[in-house]
């Protein structure tokens, strides 16, 4: 395993809701991560084709103008979009981890999608639950989203916005040994000076209390709102009050909670790299390892459920469990109850 190397996250917009030139402007920031000899690259939460900010900005009937649009140009498992995206990786021998807006069936996801350095495809997680508003665009996603991937560049994981703020979903992450963590998110400027929760100090200390707590890397990716995406959005004065363009705040941290980048401004769009070596995470895990000789299981623990629980689940074989990589559709015509044991 490879344990220097350069390591990338993304502070820029999208094509907003433009899935094939998203996709155009991606591999572009792949080749740019390429020539500095970048090795993983983070990109932020639903990057492809664009986050939904209408969500936020106006009642469910007015937003639904945006919704045919955000349909059409989510990525699928097993497109050709999948596939331009996993042929880059390959081209540059590198890791991608990109934030996607996923179509399944009739339902849409908030997805990281790791493209591993030949291309492969090493894990396609679903964000666990939705935030808020999210929920009326979003479905939930299950355990098996919790995953930390063996790499030959170390054990990378990822989580979308507020997972990091759900402790227990942090802790299953922990408790994978994970050591290079991409936390995606989309960008800081909603309701700036209204809800301070929402904003980017906070939500910087989230990444930066994972890399501390977690003793890994973070790759802290920050979405940009693009004066096309206001012109898009913003049709009243509120709605200009509510969200600007900028916001965003991409972040390295280290091990020990150090800043490993410098950051750009929050309306600049570019890259943030850094150079990270594996075997420093074994001096921050000397003094606290949360999972490991710094836990109490006898006090606390916590119960995991990985298993994928897909909505239906087919008799054919026996009771075999469906794999949430396949489509939900099965054929339950002709299919057999199992014997009872």
């Amino acid at each position: 395993m490879n344990t220097a190397f350069k390591v990338a996250a993304v502070q820029a917009a999208p094509v907003f809701l433009d899935l094939e030139a998203s996709i155009d402007k991606a591999i572009g920031l792949i080749e740019e991560a390429a020539a500095q000899d970048v090795k993983v690259i983070s990109f932020p939460e639903t990057w492809l084709p664009g986050y939904p900010w209408w969500i936020w900005l106006g009642a469910p009937a007015w937003g639904m103008q945006f919704l045919g649009d955000l349909v059409q140009n989510s990525i699928e498992k097993g497109s050709p979009q999948e596939a331009r995206l996993a042929a880059a990786a390959d081209k540059h021998n590198m890791h991608v981890i990109m934030g996607v807006s996923e179509r399944s069936g009739g339902s849409l996801y908030m997805g990281q999608w790791h493209f591993g350095t030949n291309g492969e495809i090493v894990n396609q997680r679903r964000k666990l639950k939705p935030t808020h508003v999210e929920r009326t665009v979003f479905g939930e996603s299950d355990g098996s989203g919790l995953h930390v991937s063996e790499t030959d560049h170390g054990r990378i994981g990822a989580l979308c916005c507020w997972e990091h703020l759900q402790p227990l979903s942090k802790y299953a992450m922990y408790s994978q040994n994970e050591q290079i963590h991409c936390a995606a998110w989309p960008s800081f400027t909603l309701y700036e000076g209204i809800a301070y929760s929402l904003g980017w100090q906070v939500n910087t200390a989230a990444s930066l209390m994972y890399a501390a707590e977690g003793q890994c890397f973070v790759l802290a990716a920050c979405g940009v709102i693009s004066d096309d995406m206001i012109s898009k959005l913003c049709d009243t004065d509120d709605k200009h009050q509510f969200i600007k363009a900028g916001g965003g705040h991409a972040r390295i941290y280290g091990p020990d909670g150090s800043e490993l980048a410098t950051p750009l401004a929050h309306d600049q769009e570019g890259l943030l790299v850094a150079d990270i070596d594996l075997n420093m995470i074994s001096y921050a895990k000397a003094a606290a390892d949360p999972a490991g000789h710094y836990s109490r299981p006898d006090v606390t623990r916590l119960m995991l459920n990985k298993n994928p629980a897909p909505p239906v689940v087919s008799f054919a074989d026996g009771f075999k469990q469906q794999s949430t990589d396949e489509s939900p559709a099965v054929q339950a015509e002709g299919a057999e109850a199992p014997e009872p044991a």
